[in-house]
């Protein structure tokens, strides 16, 4: 069954506390928290202080994705207890090995993401040990992007390296998710989907949660 984790990107910040709470409540899997630098990606987001004081509602296990320099500088301010994905960018990392190790170091699942124009051999030595790789299927930096295709065909390429070699990651994908496309998706081989707008942008998230839930 795949897992949803809509993306806080999209939401409505002056209502942040309430909208995450009710997607958690309506059976997302993750909040996903998108942190951008304006250095790594042409855009700001928000820091740590933002999902640190997510930490007194009842909110999903969170997926952090780092879309920034120099990530290892700042893991350790995004741990915490609902902390249950760092994601860090291939592109942003020299030493991606060191850099996983660095998360798992904290007690968090390391994850990897690549740009739609970076290929799946970058990862190739680090296959055994990430615990999840983020196909992006939008250029990096701003929400409300159209879906890339050439997503799929690297979802399919993880997926068939997981079962042929026998690695254990997690395949998650993120960017112009839609109720349109997430069952195509899932059929390439996704296993967490990282919805947006798709999400937040609809008159009634708890429905809309359900709506992607069910095709999941």
């Amino acid at each position: 069954m795949g897992k949803l984790a809509p993306s806080i990107l999209s939401a409505d910040f002056a209502e942040l506390g309430k909208q995450v709470e009710e997607i958690s409540r309506a059976g997302a899997d993750y909040v996903h928290i998108d942190v951008m630098d304006g250095h790594f990606v042409p855009n700001i987001s928000f820091g740590a202080a933002v999902m640190k004081a997510l930490n007194k509602l009842d909110t999903a296990p969170y997926d952090v994705h780092l879309m920034i320099e120099n990530p290892d500088q700042y893991v350790s301010d995004f741990v915490t207890d609902r902390t249950e994905y760092i994601v860090v960018h291939q592109e942003a990392c020299p030493h991606l090995h060191r850099s996983l190790q660095n998360i798992k170091a904290y007690g968090v699942k390391a994850g990897v993401a690549i740009n739609p124009a970076t290929p799946i051999s970058t990862l190739e030595c680090v296959l055994e040990d990430v615990d999840l790789i983020l196909v992006m299927s939008v250029n990096p930096g701003f929400g409300g992007q159209k879906f890339i295709p050439v997503a799929l065909d690297k979802i399919r390429q993880l997926d068939t390296l997981r079962r042929e070699a026998g690695y254990h990651y997690t395949i998650e994908v993120d960017g112009g998710i839609t109720l349109d496309n997430v069952e195509m998706v899932k059929a390439a081989g996704c296993d967490i989907f990282v919805a947006g707008s798709a999400v937040f942008g609809a008159e009634n998230l708890t429905e809309r949660v359900k709506e992607f839930k069910e095709v999941l």
